[in-house]
């Protein structure tokens, strides 16, 4: 039997998850457009009706829920009723919607499955990296502070002006038309260039043969290819707690890494 990375990565991480006493699920959303849409959204939350404070941690562009959660799960279990969905269209969570659902439509559709997973009377915290951060913040405008709240927005570049992009290309240096051809590589040259540019500790990414990072990218093909987000649009109980720019494979590479 041959060994594989990703595997081996996904066994550690579901065992972090179960170790925090939670446990895989799914909830399936009734249609909201009339055309038989079908949204079966997959999660992890302890069993039973919650007994702490509801959290609900939304992850960024990657395989699956449980690779960018794992390391945070155990602690704050410990003070947090924890609910870990993998968004539509991510990991085991599905839509049948075409074109594949914005930020706005994730966010309905966690809003939608609340009920089921902590009742409708709690309010629900909400903490979101990457792409989820995004997802917390259309959240948060639609339901306001007597639902969800508060809110915790980290690696999502919510103010990113056409001049960030042009300062990110010009760091990026020569051979790149657009932000997403260095944020989401097709190889491993630009994986290797991407690692440059973001980790800290750039020897760690710098060590790994190629065979490793094809193996992460063939897992975090982006079912988007670019984000909308309101302009000039605000939300008082949003605290964002740093504005970088993420990718799926950035979050793959960070769980193998770290």
């Amino acid at each position: 039997m041959g060994f594989g990375v990703i595997p081996l990565m996904e066994y550690i991480a579901r065992r972090a998850f179960l170790a925090a006493g939670l446990r895989p699920s799914t909830v399936t959303l009734p249609s909201t457009s009339g055309d038989g849409e079908a949204r079966t959204i997959h999660y992890w939350a302890p069993p039973g009706e919650p007994r702490l404070p509801p959290l609900l941690l939304i992850h960024g562009f990657g395989p699956m829920a449980t690779w960018q959660w794992r390391r945070q799960v155990g602690p704050f279990s410990r003070r947090f009723h924890i609910i870990v969905p993998d968004l539509l269209c991510f990991g085991a969570s599905s839509s049948s919607s075409s074109p594949p659902p914005s930020e706005s439509a994730q966010a309905a559709a966690l809003l939608d499955a609340l009920p089921a997973l902590v009742g409708t009377a709690a309010r629900v915290a909400v903490a979101g990296t990457s792409y989820g951060g995004f997802v917390a913040y259309a959240m948060a405008r639609k339901a306001g502070p007597e639902r969800v709240g508060p809110v915790a927005i980290s690696n999502s570049d919510l103010l990113k002006t056409a001049e960030d992009d042009g300062a990110f290309l010009e760091r990026a240096g020569s051979g790149w038309t657009h932000p997403a051809d260095v944020l989401m590589p097709l190889d491993a040259r630009g994986a290797r260039r991407l690692m440059e540019l973001t980790f800290y500790r750039k020897q760690a990414g710098a060590m790994l043969p190629d065979f490793v990072i094809r193996d992460i990218m063939k897992v975090t093909k982006d079912p988007y290819k670019s984000l909308k987000i309101p302009a000039n649009s605000s939300c008082s109980h949003v605290y964002i707690l740093n504005i970088v720019q993420s990718t799926s494979f950035f979050h793959s590479l960070g769980a193998l890494l770290c």
